[in-house]
């Protein structure tokens, strides 16, 4: 990367970059490692892991020319905060569950913040990145949230929650306020995050599953069309959905 970056001999698109410019390029791989894991394809993961290592690198070395830090010290940096976060194995502490050791990291996380925080005590949720999707913020909000005691008691209750903002996306949608049926929109998706946090899951892991559901129901759809010398545009949408149920049967069959 220092030879990439070199003002004289390096190359110039690599010079020209910047953290603003890199940073859309370091979510993409990140994704693209989530999408290899999610596909089961351990080679491509091995590619996609060397990819975002390069996004490491990349914002390293620039921070570097800087005279800010480098890679080494990256590396020490999260090598200590294992070393923190997990006394249980590196110190004298007794954790006896993932339960356990998830409150302990949030406790863990949050002394870290208000000591970043000087003086000033800061929020709960003072520090959630702004720029992460929308999906896993909301997680994020509501797991510092949770951390608190501020939580509903147990998925059922969280579940009713979402029927209430339903029922208002309803209304709002019956008065005809499309501003105000957006905005319940926006908290009916929130609620759906905390129910994805009271099962143990992931609101974006969730919705990557059921876009390639509908990825798999649709291209059955098209098959079958076209084995008709039809398509998709040539039918009616009570040809589509009975295809559509006809692909759902034959997954929940295994087939």
């Amino acid at each position: 990367m220092a030879r990439l970056r070199d003002p004289r001999d390096g190359c110039p698109w690599d010079i020209e970059q910047t953290f603003a410019t890199i940073a859309s390029y370091t979510i993409e791989e990140a994704y693209e490692v989530a999408d290899a894991i999610e596909r089961g394809d351990l080679d491509d993961l091995k590619e996609e892991l060397g990819d975002l290592l390069l996004q490491v690198v990349y914002h390293a070395r620039m921070a570097e020319e800087r005279g800010a830090f480098d890679f080494a010290e990256v590396a020490r940096g999260i090598e200590g905060k294992m070393v923190r976060r997990h006394p249980h194995v590196f110190g004298q502490a007794t954790i006896r569950s993932s339960e356990e050791q998830t409150k302990a990291w949030e406790a863990g996380k949050a002394v870290e913040r208000r000591e970043k925080g000087g003086a000033a005590r800061p929020g709960v949720l003072a520090d959630v990145p702004i720029g992460l999707p929308a999906l896993t913020r909301a997680l994020e909000l509501s797991r510092r949230a949770a951390s608190v005691g501020f939580v509903w008691p147990s998925v059922k209750e969280v579940i009713d929650k979402l029927h209430e903002e339903v029922a208002e996306l309803e209304a709002e949608v019956a008065a005809g306020d499309l501003a105000k049926a957006r905005d319940e929109l926006g908290d009916v998706l929130f609620v759906c995050a905390n129910i994805a946090r009271e099962l143990g899951g992931d609101p974006e892991a969730a919705l990557r599953s059921s876009n390639a559901k509908f990825e798999r129901r649709f291209a059955s759809i098209e098959t079958a069309l076209e084995a008709r010398g039809s398509s998709p545009a040539a039918s009616t949408l009570k040809e589509m959905e009975a295809l559509w149920q006809a692909a759902k049967a034959r997954e929940r069959a295994g087939a």
